[in-house]
């Protein structure tokens, strides 16, 4: 939180306090999966989002986008109120037109996903993914035929496992005069057997109410939306690139993660937290990081399993807690809660990071910071942290060997409580917590939301979250 303003304002504390008093057992999930963490990450440019470019008629012609040229037969690309896409425009394609790359990703194709919905009042359509790994002398095609029925963007997920140099047609199979849309083409990368290139994916949580009140602890917002690639798209980012290029509290680490070499996305609203779905083309599997700040809805059952279970694999959580009594959207829940319920109250296992977040609401400045050369999340490559600012947050508890007190109050010893920033280790996975939103917030977000720049307040805000995201990815040690 932040400096007790109408961003951070409680909202009828009272009555929050008096629902978390009387809130019940959810019910007990599935059994666990075991599922293998993939390590795969997008190809440079992608994913094509459309933005880029004009073509305004459907005759055959080539077209320059982010990831390079394409030509587009009976296709061009569209930005009227009918055709659905995530940001100014998508391509939209009739008869048996098709979408085909001029040039080859170097990445190899892992797991493509493609986002498909219908033009206008057109009904349903069928269309194909296709591939070549020659140059584009034959293709093959990848995947099943899909069905489009739907007039909203949805994610069909084909699995290609291709090394080396590939490109990509979409064809439009159905022929007739419904048109269909596309949008958000996402390439990952393969190189045969898996493993990751360096390069990390990064999943930020937009699904539980981050956005709710005066808050937006997402990459990016359009229209009142948070998407799953933020606008314009990553593959525009350069080294003097500013975080307003995206809009949300969070834009500032999502651009400085991309400066990086990285990637990221938001899981937005509506979009299931699952880990081994194979449908999903979000799932957490896909990812090395996820991110939750300042969750406002309690997970559900499985989602808890599939949060644990992602981590216990291997996967990084960042846990970011506001203060006490900070419900947002008036449900009974507020963040603190809600991670203490995912600690405590899940089918996997009782209390599996080792500490837990008290309820309680501090403010200061502390440079109470573990002495340590080593720590890769307090010396890092982003630089040293020697300072916290909290502007309304909750301490930490922690209660276990594999939890680590890293940042603690000001006239605290460096013990068990009083913490203000926490590392663990679970399986082979690995949590950071801070109780606090306000340093991740970089002041910009949705127009009319009141949001406070604490990334750049103190240097070592930008530092603590960049350097913990690359040890949550397994970057640094």
């Amino acid at each position: 939180m932040s400096f007790f303003t109408p961003r951070s304002w409680w909202a009828a504390p009272l009555l929050a306090l008096a629902v978390a008093c009387a809130k019940t057992d959810v019910a007990p999930p599935t059994a666990p999966l075991a599922t293998a963490l993939s390590q795969h990450v997008s190809n440079t440019g992608f994913p094509e989002g459309f933005e880029s470019g004009t073509k305004t008629a459907y005759t055959l012609g080539s077209v320059t986008l982010g990831s390079g040229s394409w030509t587009l037969d009976d296709a061009l690309l569209g930005n009227t109120t009918a055709d659905p896409k995530t940001g100014a425009q998508s391509a939209r394609i009739r008869n048996v037109g098709s979408l085909s790359m001029n040039f080859d990703v170097s990445g190899g194709a892992g797991v493509v996903t493609v986002g498909h919905a219908l033009y206008g009042t057109d009904g349903s359509s069928t269309w194909e993914l296709w591939a070549s790994t020659n140059g584009g002398s034959s293709y093959s095609k990848v995947g099943s035929t899909i069905t489009t029925s739907s007039t909203m963007l949805q994610t069909a997920s084909f699995t290609a496992n291709l090394s080396g140099s590939v490109r990509l047609q979409i064809r439009k199979v159905s022929g007739g005069t419904n048109r269909l849309n596309i949008d958000n083409v996402d390439i990952q990368t393969y190189s045969g057997g898996g493993g990751g290139t360096g390069a990390k994916k990064f999943l930020i949580d937009a699904s539980h109410a981050e956005m709710a009140g005066n808050a937006d602890w997402v990459l990016d917002v359009d229209a009142g939306v948070a998407p799953r690639f933020p606008t314009p798209a990553a593959s525009g980012i350069t080294a003097t690139t500013a975080e307003t290029y995206w809009t949300g509290a969070l834009s500032a680490w999502g651009v400085s993660l991309v400066k990086l070499g990285h990637s990221v996305e938001n899981l937005p609203t509506g979009t299931a937290i699952t880990y081994g779905n194979s449908s999903n083309a979000q799932d957490l599997s896909n990812y090395n990081v996820f991110i939750v700040d300042e969750p406002n809805t309690v997970f559900t059952s499985a989602e808890k399993t599939a949060i644990l279970q992602f981590v216990q694999n291997g996967g990084g959580l960042f846990m970011i807690s506001d203060h006490d009594v900070s419900d947002r959207n008036n449900d009974g829940w507020d963040s603190p809660a809600i991670w203490n319920d995912l600690m405590t109250n899940n089918a996997v296992q009782t209390n599996p990071f080792g500490f837990s977040i008290a309820l309680s609401n501090i403010s200061e400045t502390t440079s109470n910071v573990l002495n340590s050369s080593t720590n890769q999340i307090l010396n890092g490559p982003q630089g040293a942290v020697t300072q916290l600012k909290y502007s309304n947050g909750a301490t930490i508890t922690t209660n276990s060997a594999a939890a680590k007190g890293l940042i603690w109050r000001t006239t605290s010893s460096q013990g068990s409580t009083n913490v203000m920033c926490a590392s663990s280790t679970y399986g082979t996975g690995r949590v950071v917590v801070v109780a606090d939103s306000s340093p991740a917030d970089d002041g910009t977000g949705s127009p009319g939301n009141t949001v406070y720049p604490g990334w750049t307040e103190l240097a070592s805000h930008a530092r603590l979250h960049m350097n913990a995201s690359l040890w949550l990815a397994k970057v640094t040690n």
